[in-house]
């Protein structure tokens, strides 16, 4: 099989997701911290949508690995691998914001081949195979294709927060920061899209996981960016991560991150 027969299937799983975590959305839920120091909070909703994919995946795929935010690895060896975070940007989603999304990437022999963001609460979906990359929404579908930007004087950059990152990080981060025009705060995986769709130039983070970033390497790789980490090799480990619309601001940047 390849990535395209598992097209339809992919959408399925958008759906029994989104359809599982919408009736959360915007409710008094119960929130547990996944982590003695600081804040990292998972839901109901959360582990309901992981769980909802996982079933179908192996009702569907049963040779196929699994790897997942809430509930870990299985079969990761495997020739096809599917890559879950079923609310990236749980904060935003415990706070009543709609900047979180589903996240589902399909590795083919440990590469990410098909990856989607979808965002039931506004009806939006992201996806891309690597070699180009859709976008579609209410009453319309377009392609993804990311802006020109010729300096790094020029690009609107963003991060989830610099907080989340260590003190030498924050510091490297930091020049980037002020050599760009714009810097904006959050977005978790809608930062990406709206690198993919053309309307942020650079988007510059740490510590992500492999859930947080392959399945938005296809479409930012598919809309014509770069996605890497810091120090030039594949992002789809996670990791310390740049991503980039153009080339001379994904150079401009890693010039001043490797420090």
């Amino acid at each position: 099989m390849t990535v395209i027969d598992f097209a339809a299937f992919i959408e399925r799983l958008a759906t029994v997701s989104g359809d599982t975590i919408l009736p959360f959305f915007r409710t008094s839920l119960g929130i547990d911290n996944k982590t003695s120091s600081g804040f990292d909070p998972v839901t109901e909703a959360d582990r309901a949508a992981e769980a909802a994919m996982r079933k179908l995946i192996t009702a569907s795929f049963p040779q196929h690995g699994i790897i997942g935010e809430e509930f870990g690895s299985e079969r990761a060896g495997a020739e096809y691998v599917w890559v879950l975070d079923p609310i990236d940007g749980t904060k935003s989603f415990i706070s009543g914001l709609p900047m979180w999304g589903t996240l589902i990437a399909l590795l083919h022999n440990g590469v990410p081949a098909f990856g989607m963001m979808h965002q039931p609460y506004m009806r939006e979906r992201f996806f891309g195979d690597c070699g180009a990359a859709t976008f579609r929404g209410p009453g319309r579908e377009r392609p993804l294709a990311v802006r020109r930007c010729a300096a790094l004087s020029e690009a609107t950059l963003f991060t989830t927060s610099p907080l989340l990152m260590n003190k030498s990080d924050r510091g490297l981060f930091s020049r980037v920061e002020r050599e760009v025009r714009l810097s904006r705060y959050g977005g978790d995986c809608y930062a990406y899209c709206m690198l993919a769709a053309g309307h942020v130039d650079l988007v510059v983070e740490t510590e992500l996981k492999s859930y947080d970033i392959a399945p938005l390497v296809p479409i930012i790789t598919g809309a014509g960016g770069i996605v890497t980490t810091w120090e030039g090799g594949p992002a789809h480990l996670g990791g310390r991560i740049v991503a980039a619309g153009d080339k001379r601001v994904h150079e401009a940047a890693l010039s001043l991150l490797r420090g």
